[in-house]
């Protein structure tokens, strides 16, 4: 990189691991700085504005035609992380319209230091205190923002989440206490007492103005194609994203019908005994799912790799798994340190996902792992540029991608149900293109999405309220799962094309999951020569 785009590329990351907003979802979560507190008052709102500007305007500055490509790449990845923050300050706005946003910021700030495995030494104890500390100056900064804007589904969603989970900050505060170095265990009981009291303020709070608020107005389509197209860098308008949901769907539908019929009397695995049982299947798994596309010639697996392990579920994190993706997928600093799945007791009536990762682990090592191996890989690259989240399409395009390649190389030939689930979630995430798309144009309410998702997929009710409640609030990610894969089948089949016999679909893979937080437009540009799709995505931004 030239030594300007260095030095402006520096100061974006610097600002973004203070500035950027905590999410439910795990892959953009970062590092954030000792003594580091969420701020969402009207002041460090508008220091968000002013050093957004600035960056962007000396980034717009940048001249880099004449570089060489990957350079040029390298420039496009940091007006890509621009794009996304603008898109996310001012237009989702999610800090004037969503009250479950904030308890993100506040609780959801704590949940993060929480989620890597203990021991918790004074600097983790301290920002776990400081977090808490922070959250009742949190909720004060979301009732001057929410005041006048916020929309009553989002709210209504609030009310109802934090009377279901009335008294988990404290449950779960009970339960960490006696893992906290002194004096940290001895004043937390007090941190945790009002941070519990502020949440429940708010929650009267929401309760009281419900009546005043009106509906959640969707983001519209000039913010979604300014996501899609500027952010995600996608060579599709969102009417052909649609269709192209749309089509992968009636496939998935198809491929599912086939595989019920041909496993129609296949007996189910055991399930486990309990957690102990699970963690120990999963770590055979996980060997298994490696030698497998080792052995297949899909995917390098080498032995410094990192790995990805289900523990059981501790008292102080159980209580508040509702803030968001119960793992730890570690972070740069972290890299070399093996991901956490944090699983709860098998039972009966666990949701989706996770009942089907306790009849077998590899539905979960096929997506969460996979996440686990490219952050791992994208974080150790020679080229820092490369090391960072922008944008969700490749990393859950590559998970996605890799639960239907292993699906289809026969790694669940001796499990049916659990190739007929990875193709009734293939259902799942193909209607998520649909269901993203209306709620960010207005063509779906919240509550019609969740209906369609719960009958159509079909998916239990409270996963298919909270997935319909996520995307109206963070729109472009719930398209990001079928949108990226099949952007990387496409690119899949230029390069068998155009590398012709020196095309390596084991080299392919080793250096899409390198390259997995790179859009995939410009990884056809750096790989192939071809900046076809890069234009195309530029096209649709002017239009």
């Amino acid at each position: 990189m030239t030594d300007e785009l260095v030095k402006l590329a520096d100061e974006f990351w610097t600002w973004r691991t203070v500035a950027q907003p905590d999410t439910r979802d795990d892959l953009p979560r970062v590092d954030r700085p000792a003594g580091w507190v969420p701020d969402w008052s009207a002041a460090a709102i508008a220091d968000r504005r002013r050093v957004l500007a600035d960056l962007t305007r000396r980034h717009a500055a940048l001249d880099l035609s004449g570089e060489p490509v990957e350079v040029q790449v390298d420039g496009r990845l940091l007006g890509s992380a621009l794009a996304r923050a603008h898109g996310e300050l001012e237009l989702v706005r999610a800090w004037q319209r969503d009250p479950v946003w904030y308890l993100d910021q506040s609780l959801g700030a704590v949940y993060v230091a929480l989620l890597a495995p203990p021991p918790f030494d004074g600097e983790r104890a301290a920002a776990v205190l400081d977090r808490l500390g922070a959250v009742p100056d949190v909720l004060a900064q979301a009732r001057e923002n929410l005041a006048d804007t916020a929309a009553e589904p989002f709210a209504r969603y609030t009310v109802r989440l934090l009377s279901e989970v009335d008294g988990s900050v404290e449950e779960a505060m009970d339960a960490l206490r006696p893992l906290l170095p002194q004096p940290y265990g001895n004043r937390l009981a007090d941190v945790a007492k009002a941070a519990a009291a502020a949440v429940t303020g708010y929650r009267d709070w929401l309760a009281a103005r419900l009546p005043s608020w009106g509906d959640a107005e969707p983001v519209g389509a000039d913010a979604l194609g300014h996501l899609l197209h500027r952010a995600a860098l996608l060579p599709h308008s969102a009417g052909r994203l649609r269709e192209m949901g749309r089509q992968e769907w009636d496939r998935a539908v198809g491929f599912e019908s086939v595989l019920r019929a041909r496993h129609h009397d296949a007996s189910p695995h055991e399930p486990p005994r309990d957690v102990a049982d699970l963690i120990a299947r999963q770590q055979a798994c996980e060997y298994g799912v490696r030698g497998f596309c080792v052995y297949k010639s899909l995917l390098s697996q080498p032995d410094t790799l990192r790995h990805y392990r289900f523990a059981a579920r501790p008292g102080y994190l159980a209580p508040l798994s509702w803030l968001g993706v119960c793992d730890d997928l570690t972070s740069q600093a972290r890299a070399g340190e093996d991901a956490t799945r944090w699983v709860p007791l098998p039972q009966a009536d666990l949701p989706y996902f996770d009942a089907a990762a306790v009849l077998d682990p590899r539905t979960a090592i096929a997506h969460e792992g996979v996440h686990a191996q490219q952050l791992a890989l994208g974080w150790a690259h020679a080229n820092p540029a490369r090391r960072h989240f922008y944008d969700s399409v490749p990393n859950e395009g590559i998970a996605f991608y890799h639960e239907e390649l292993m699906l289809q190389a026969g790694l669940f030939d001796d499990a049916p149900a659990s190739a007929v689930f990875i193709a009734n979630a293939m259902r799942l995430r193909a209607l998520r293109v649909e269901v993203d798309i209306a709620l960010a144009v207005g063509d779906l309410t919240i509550e019609q999405a969740a209906d369609r998702l719960a009958q159509t997929v079909p998916v239990d009710r409270q996963t298919a309220w909270e997935e319909a409640v996520f995307f109206a609030g963070n729109p472009g990610q719930g398209l990001s799962y079928t949108t990226g894969k099949l952007q990387i089948l496409d690119l899949l089949a230029t390069a068998t094309r155009v590398q012709g016999e020196e095309f390596d679909l084991r080299a392919f893979h080793d250096r899409l999951w390198r390259e997995g937080n790179v859009p995939i437009a410009l990884q056809r540009w750096e790989l192939l020569g071809l900046r076809d799709q890069l234009d195309e995505a530029d096209r649709l931004s002017r239009t």
